[in-house]
């Protein structure tokens, strides 16, 4: 519990620093930020492999075999047909 004080704490002074900051500098930040991420994932490959896309997530949501009237023109197209 006194972690996350101590986290919600550090946010806080962080985002009381950028708030008078001048607009270069909190771009200057930025890219500091950036590069500090870009950082970490590099040292930390796991914490890029769950972003990365997996193959078959969607198996067993469609249902097969397909309808008869698949193929057939719906009614909210007829106007355009």
């Amino acid at each position: 519990m006194e972690a996350i004080k101590e986290a919600i704490n550090v946010d806080a002074k962080i985002l009381q620093a950028l708030m008078k900051m001048p607009e270069p500098l909190k771009e200057e930040a930025l890219n500091y930020i950036e590069y500090l991420l870009e950082k970490h994932s590099k040292a930390n490959p796991e914490a890029e492999k769950s972003k990365k896309r997996r193959s078959g997530i969607l198996k067993g949501t469609f249902v097969l075999p397909l309808p008869d009237d698949f193929d057939e023109p719906l009614e909210d197209f007829e106007d355009y047909m």
